[in-house]
């Protein structure tokens, strides 16, 4: 029997592995108030923040942060993204982050969009 081959696409520059589908399950989807409030001041939705987390856009981590998330895509740990949010016309930008827990890879875990002032 032949072994199976990686199919996870490689790091780019940055450590963010991105790929054009879902690398894992988000889970039950929740948001903090935070982090409901800055969207709204940005007219911003979680849709695309939450597509570039799961397809490994780790967006602005340090590198040993982006480099674990890589790890956590096999070994089933703690997901951390990290986006700034800025709305059309807008100088102010925000942090976002979005966490998904551990279990990602049996289903059974949460994504949390939160500000980290909430952390």
């Amino acid at each position: 029997m032949s072994p199976t081959p990686d199919t996870t696409p490689a790091p780019s520059a940055d450590a963010s592995v991105r790929s054009s589908g879902p690398l894992f399950n988000l889970g039950q989807i929740v948001a903090t108030p935070g982090a409901l409030a800055l969207l709204a001041r940005h007219g911003n939705g979680p849709e695309h923040f939450l597509s570039r987390h799961v397809c490994g856009d780790w967006g602005d981590v340090p590198r040993e942060d982006a480099l674990a998330n890589n790890a956590a895509l096999g070994d089933d740990t703690r997901i951390l993204s990290s986006y700034w949010v800025q709305g059309d016309g807008q100088d102010q930008r925000e942090k976002l982050w979005l966490i998904t827990d551990a279990g990602h890879r049996s289903g059974i875990t949460v994504t949390t969009l939160l500000c980290p002032s909430e952390y």
